[in-house]
């Protein structure tokens, strides 16, 4: 009888998780696809836990494949019992939660992907009510009760080693990888200027994308475009330069909205929300530089999804984004609005050095790919079961 891996999808559709799961089980397939063809014996079961909106999303998968619908939210309280039950029609199998969202009940031997730390170092302040305690008792104890823990970056492995006592021995490093879109044939020109002229995008402009909580330091972005807006208001090319932000909903951040007022730019700023992954990647391609000055991420896949569109990036020299990065891009202080005026305005004012950072990002990118992450999770998924007894014929 075959491994059978149950993997949790339910966060399918959300923005950078969702990314990390689709782009797994479609490793994870091509995987299985090249067993098959080698004759390597019998490939892994994989039951995809998942809301009945998913379907249409995971149709299409090979035969040793299959989606099993639970539409409780992952985030509910019943869920620490109702989604337990649920899984008890699968016995004998490995589990895995591709982020740390863990059912108190959960049976073992089960997987946990933490993707970052953000939820317990960057809490709102105040926020120490009894929701938030429970969080950290649930976020503890999933991991606490892991057979493996996946980190997704060598600084994350740090964070669960320093801040949660994690032993070393049971935390395994996986990258992630941009999705297979943004490494396409870049879309048409035609199709770039009208999708620009749709959103009337006529003049130079940088791009941040992501969410805009604290700790992606954007009220300091903000600042350091002003900055950047006041030295280039002469500049043939830039005097005109704009900065926009795809991802979240300016509502939600007054600090965002205070810094763009106090730096008088509020003609200069632009917030899209979020937009289809096809017009990101045009947003992405027809962007003088990408920016990105956070002061913590787990892995940071935007700077590389840049790369993949030849944009120069101006990223942080924190966290785990030199990890990600390497050499390939511009490196700034993210506590210091100036450093990050000058990283953005060497990158516009020196053509050879943007020209050295697109190349260098092509060369970065081949650090990472979904096949190589999902054979590294296979390699876990069987010492893991191997551990635990359960069949790997």
């Amino acid at each position: 009888m075959p491994l059978r891996v149950i993997i949790d999808v339910r966060h399918l559709r959300d923005f950078g998780i969702g990314t990390h799961i689709r782009n797994l089980v479609h490793g994870l397939r091509s995987v299985s696809d090249a067993q098959a063809a080698a004759e390597l014996g019998t490939p892994n079961q994989y039951v995809l836990v998942a809301r009945a909106s998913d379907r249409e999303e995971l149709a299409d998968l090979p035969s040793n494949f299959s989606v099993s619908v639970f539409d409780r939210h992952p985030e509910e309280i019943a869920n620490n019992f109702t989604f337990p039950a649920f899984l008890r029609q699968f016995p004998d199998s490995l589990y895995h939660m591709p982020l740390n969202s863990v059912a108190y009940w959960m049976p073992k031997p089960y997987i946990v992907t933490v993707h970052d730390m953000s939820s317990l170092l960057y809490r709102e302040r105040g926020n120490r009510d009894l929701r938030a305690r429970l969080h950290e008792l649930r976020f503890r104890r999933g991991l606490a009760r892991a057979a493996r823990i996946v980190a997704v970056s060598n600084a994350t492995r740090r964070d669960l080693e320093d801040v949660l006592g994690t032993p070393s021995e049971r935390i395994r490093r996986i990258y992630n990888a941009p999705d297979p879109l943004f490494l396409q044939p870049p879309p048409s020109e035609a199709l770039a200027n009208s999708t620009l002229e749709r959103y009337q995008i006529r003049y130079p402009f940088l791009l941040y994308t992501g969410t805009i909580r604290p700790q992606k330091n954007v009220p300091r972005l903000v600042e350091a475009f002003a900055v950047l807006r006041g030295e280039l208001e002469q500049h043939p090319v830039y005097k005109d330069l704009r900065l926009i932000i795809i991802g979240d909903e300016l509502s939600k951040y007054p600090a965002v909205r205070r810094a763009v007022i106090q730096s008088r730019v509020e003609q200069s700023v632009r917030f899209l929300g979020f937009v289809p992954l096809e017009t990101l990647r045009i947003f992405y391609g027809q962007a003088e530089a990408f920016v990105f000055p956070s002061l913590y991420e787990g892995f940071g896949l935007p700077p590389l999804e840049a790369m993949a569109c030849g944009t120069p990036v101006v990223t942080s020299n924190v966290s785990s984004l030199p990890e990600v990065v390497g050499d390939a891009a511009m490196m700034v202080n993210p506590e210091k609005v100036f450093d990050i005026a000058r990283g953005i305005r060497e990158v516009l004012l020196d053509p050879a050095l943007r020209a050295d950072l697109v190349e260098r990002g092509r060369d970065q990118l081949r650090r990472f790919s979904w096949e190589n992450t999902a054979r590294e999770f296979l390699d876990t998924y069987h010492e893991v079961a191997s551990a635990a007894g359960l069949s790997l014929d």
